[in-house]
């Protein structure tokens, strides 16, 4: 390390100090406690050599200042204790000069890259380029790593209010991309709030990287201030799961957590012991992903596209669902679709995974799903199915020939029997089942009849939409939603009866959606848009979508967009409700209980954290308001006020 004798001005003349006080003067890095005597001024370290006390915050006694938690004492200008004690501080040459008082310290001119520095390096030459956290005193020597990649433009960090926020943003990120952002904690209860956040990626199959700190490895196991065994903490949801440690091969570490979240669809984490952040790195280099990573375009057996051929070529209405598995394969199936004339729907997980606007489409399947894609569903002789589950929720029939695609061998026939299950690249599946089709394959045209159904759904929707109400109908939010979104962007949806009303009501064009899928976690819409706004670099309008039961968990992200001027458009349907709680108590013929909300008006909240608030009470107000919405420049806020009872 080289250092180097640089002065720097604490005080602009000798008076802003008052006789007997202690100030706190940054000089540099270096933190002072600057004092008065006698109209002597000193300079010493702010910090106790004992436990860390802050000297500023003590007094002084006889030319002594007093450290305000163990009552050590250090002479103002020496810095050295009371005669009989060894302890001392730093004390440091002063100079006054006519423009104030100057104080000389060491300081590094040259810095010594550390083991941090090695492992956050290599963590931007593999891709991960976002991090969404806290810095927080167990990860300082991580966050100086990053702070110096994010100052030669390698990377975003974004400061967040809650961890739990920062991993559901890096979940979004992840779903969105393929590739993992990362998500910065100290230890103990800033990593567990990731925990939440970590199991959405996993379930969804999104990759995920978790950076958190740890205690120091010295007191590990003695019940230290905020220690949890993060390794055995997050050993249920973390594929990859270590501790780094000073012999371990770092850039090596790194790249593998990288490399097993990418490949497994899943999470890493990597937790580092206080001290371990800031030791030399000595020989250690930073690495890459250069001749790492295999070609994933793997095609099915022969076999298996000969059978899924044969059911092709026989029936009479084959009908395509894309699954979540599938949202990245769309262009692939569309031309398979076209090829045989299938109607297309999608699961909710995976819904703009095709334009509601394609002839073929016929929206969403399920509980939140169109009448459209129900009858087409009923109707058909053989499904064809890419990257779906098959759980309940998803609605596929059971009932139905099925042709099931998947990458994943273990979702093949999960929960029950599947005529052919196709296991290869879905892609690469998709395109090959369309060019190996028999050339006798006659497509079916239902265009037509597509396009009636959905002139009756959406004139269904218009009715709904004019029922009398004291508030807004659901039905009309969409409905404005829908003329005035850009047809391009990202859209991000809580859980909740607002989530069953977007994914019914509202018709995608080029729009990809992000929602808490298998773990189904209240609060996701907000930390999401974060995720999206930054995957997408800014480049594409996002919008949120939340109830008041979900916004209210994560409120103070607000302040997050305003910080770093993020222009999501966030619709907050507020029904002072829990409401689908409440329509499950009822279907299961128990009280309604516990599940009214106080709430602000959120619309003031938004205004109070620096952004544009706006509310609709009623019907007639929405669609100026929502008009308003898009208009808005920077983030925005509507609130709508709706009918808990209504969807």
């Amino acid at each position: 390390m080289t250092l180097k004798k640089n002065w720097h001005k604490i005080l602009d003349n000798p008076d802003q100090i008052e006789e007997g006080k202690i100030l706190k003067a940054q000089a540099g890095k270096k933190t002072l406690a600057v004092s008065k005597v006698n109209g002597e001024i000193g300079a010493v370290d702010n910090a106790c050599p004992h436990m860390g006390g802050p000297l500023n915050e003590g007094t002084i006694e006889n030319g002594f200042i007093k450290c305000p938690w163990h009552g050590y004492e250090f002479h103002t200008c020496t810095g050295k204790s009371p005669e009989g004690f060894d302890d001392k501080v730093q004390a440091y040459k002063l100079e006054l000069k006519d423009d104030g008082v100057y104080v000389e310290v060491e300081e590094e001119t040259i810095h010594e890259a550390t083991i941090s520095d090695v492992m956050i390096e290599t963590m931007v030459n593999w891709g991960v380029d976002t991090v969404f956290g806290m810095v927080g005193h167990s990860n300082l020597g991580l966050a100086d790593a990053m702070r110096l990649q994010e100052e030669k433009g390698n990377l975003k960090f974004i400061g967040i209010r809650h961890e739990g926020a920062a991993a559901f943003a890096a979940s979004a990120y992840g779903k969105l991309t393929g590739t993992p952002a990362a998500c910065l904690t100290i230890a103990g209860p800033g990593a567990t709030n990731l925990f939440t956040g970590m199991w959405d990626a996993k379930v969804d199959r999104a990759p995920l990287l978790a950076l958190t700190g740890q205690v120091a490895t010295q007191v590990v196991g003695t019940g230290n201030f905020q220690e949890v065994d993060l390794v055995s903490a997050f050993s249920s949801v973390a594929d990859f799961n270590h501790r780094v440690q000073a012999d371990s091969p770092h850039a090596e570490l790194m790249g593998l957590s990288i490399k097993h979240a990418i490949l497994n669809k899943g999470v890493s984490h990597l937790t580092f012991p206080d001290e371990i952040q800031v030791l030399p790195a000595n020989n250690s280099t930073a690495s890459n992903s250069e001749g790492r990573m295999p070609n994933l375009a793997i095609s099915p057996p022969i076999e298996e596209l000969n059978k899924a051929n044969a059911l092709i070529k026989k029936a009479k209405k084959p009908t395509i669902i894309i699954g979540h598995g599938a949202r990245n394969a769309s262009q692939e199936i569309l031309n398979f679709a076209k090829r045989i004339g299938a109607p297309i729907m999608t699961t909710f997980k995976a819904k703009g995974a095709v334009s509601d606007t394609h002839p073929l489409a016929c929206g969403v399947l399920g509980k939140s799903g169109t009448p459209v894609a129900a009858h087409f569903m009923s109707s058909a002789d053989l499904l064809i199915v890419f990257g779906a589950s098959f759980a309940r929720h998803t609605g596929i029939s059971e009932s139905i020939p099925t042709i099931q695609v998947d990458h994943d061998p273990l979702a093949l026939a999960k929960f029950n029997a599947i005529s052919v299950r196709v296991l290869g690249d879905i892609d690469t599946t998709a395109s090959l089942l369309n060019e190996r089709l028999d050339k006798s394959t006659i497509a079916q045209q239902p265009e037509k009849e597509i396009k009636t159904r959905w002139a009756d759904w959406r004139k269904e929707k218009e009715n709904r939409a004019k029922e009398p109400s004291d508030n807004v109908t659901p039905s009309k939010v969409f409905l404005e939603l829908n003329k005035q979104v850009p047809e391009k962007g990202i859209m991000c949806v809580d859980v909740g009866n607002n989530a069953y009303s977007f994914g019914r009501y509202f018709e995608s064009q080029d729009h990809r959606f992000l929602l808490s899928g298998y773990l189904g976690s209240i609060g996701f819409a907000l930390p999401a848009s974060i995720g999206a706004w930054a995957a997408t670099k800014g480049k594409l309008p996002i919008v949120a979508v939340a109830g008041d039961g979900g916004f209210g968990q994560y409120m103070a992200e607000l302040t997050t967009l305003v910080q770093y001027n993020i222009p999501v458009k966030l619709i907050i349907i507020n029904n002072n409700q829990l409401a689908k709680i409440s329509k499950e108590q009822r279907s299961g013929e128990f009280d309604v209980w516990k599940t009214d909300l106080s709430n602000p008006k959120f619309s003031d909240f938004a205004q109070s954290c620096g952004m544009t608030g706006l509310r609709a009470e009623n019907n007639k107000e929405v669609e100026a308001k929502m008009k308003e919405l898009f208009q808005t420049e920077g983030p925005a806020l509507l609130e709508v006020i709706t009918d808990p009872d209504k969807l």
